[in-house]
C-alpha cells in the first residue's frame, strides 16, 4: 500500500491507480494526520476499510507534503557504506555516525529544493528513509522490522561548506527546504526486506550514485537497536538510513545542485522522488 500527505486541505491518502483515497476525510479529527494514523495503531484498519474505496482526486492535481510532515525527530545515518566511507577519506566507526535533522529542512515530492544563497556546495544525498510505525524502546534488532510502517526515498541535501565549519554536521544539514522526502510511503507488506533494494540518484538525468541496500554498514535492523537504546522510537518518526558513494562534494570535478537543476532519487520498489533545485529568495 501506497500513503501519501499532501499539502491540499492538510491531508493524507491512499494512492490507488493513480489517484488518492483521502483519509482525512474519512477519519476525520480522529485521525487528522498521516502520523497521527500510525500513532492510532490504525494502518490495517486503513486498509481494510478504504483501499478498495473509490478515489477522492487524482493524484496529480495534489501538490504532496513531506511524506511525514510532522515527526517528532529525524535521525539520519552517516558514513553508512563503504565506497561513500573511503571517498570521504574516512575510516568505518565502531558505532553508526548519527546526526540530527529538523521537519522545517524538508520537501515534498515535486517541490523544489531551495539552495542556500550563503553557499554554492548544495550537494546532493539519495538514501532509503524508514518510517517507524508502533511505538518501542530497547528493540532487539531480530525485531526491529516489527516497528516499522514502511519505507521512502530521501535526499538529504547537504550544505557541504557549512558542514565543514565545525566537527558537527548539524550546519550543514537543516537550511530550509534542503532535503526531500517522498514521494510516498510504501508500507511493509509490499516491502517486506529493507536490503533488498536498488538505490539510484540522478542530477539531470546523469546517474551519479547507484548501490544496493544490502552494503549497508549498519543495517536497518541494527539502525533501530541502535536508535532505541538512547531514546524512544515513535510512529511517523524518520530514519534516513545512508547515502552511497558518489556524492558532488567528492567528484572529480565537483559536481553540486544548482537552480535550474532536476534532483531524483529512485528506489525499487518505491518509486521515484523528483524535485527541481530554485535559488534561495533573500
Amino acid at each position: 500500500m501506497k500513503l501519501v500527505s499532501f499539502v491540499n486541505g492538510c491531508g493524507y491518502g491512499i494512492v490507488k491507480d493513480g489517484a488518492v483515497i483521502d483519509l482525512r476525510r474519512r477519519f476525520g479529527d480522529r485521525l487528522p494526520t498521516l502520523r497521527a494514523l500510525l500513532s492510532a495503531g490504525a494502518l490495517l484498519e486503513a486498509e481494510r476499510a478504504f483501499r478498495t474505496a473509490s478515489p477522492d482526486f487524482p493524484l496529480d492535481e495534489l501538490e504532496l507534503a513531506p511524506v511525514i510532515p510532522d515527526p517528532d525527530k529525524i535521525i539520519c545515518i552517516g558514513l553508512n557504506y563503504q565506497d561513500h566511507v573511503a571517498e570521504t577519506g574516512r575510516t568505518v566507526t565502531e558505532k553508526p555516525a548519527l546526526f540530527a535533522r529538523f521537519s522545517g529542512s524538508q520537501v515534498g515530492h515535486l517541490q523544489p529544493l531551495v539552495k542556500p544563497a550563503v553557499s554554492n556546495e548544495f550537494d546532493y544525498e539519495g538514501e532509503l528513509a524508514v518510517v517507524i510505525g508502533k511505538p518501542g524502546r530497547h528493540i532487539p534488532a531480530e525485531r526491529a522490522l516489527e516497528y516499522v510502517a514502511g519505507y521512502s526515498c530521501y535526499n538529504e541535501g547537504s550544505v557541504r561548506d557549512w558542514q565543514r565549519h565545525t566537527s558537527q554536521f548539524l550546519a550543514g544539514k537543516s537550511f530550509a527546504g534542503t532535503g526531500a522526502f517522498g514521494p510516498w510511503l510504501v508500507t511493509t507488506d509490499d516491502i517486506p526486506d529493507p536490503s533488498r533494494l536498488t538505490l539510484e540518484t540522478r542530477l539531470n538525468g546523469q546517474v551519479v550514485q547507484r548501490t544496493t541496500t544490502d552494503l549497508m554498514i549498519t543495517s536497518v535492523p541494527e539502525q533501530i537497536a541502535y536508535i532505541s537504546t538512547m531514546l524512544p522510537l515513535l510512529p511517523g518518526d524518520v530514519i534516513v538510513s545512508g547515502t552511497p558513494a558518489g556524492v558532488g562534494v567528492k567528484s572529480s570535478p565537483q559536481l553540486f545542485m544548482r537552480p535550474g537543476d532536476v534532483a531524483e532519487v529512485e528506489i525499487s520498489g518505491i518509486g521515484v522522488l523528483r524535485n527541481p533545485v530554485i535559488a534561495e529568495v533573500a
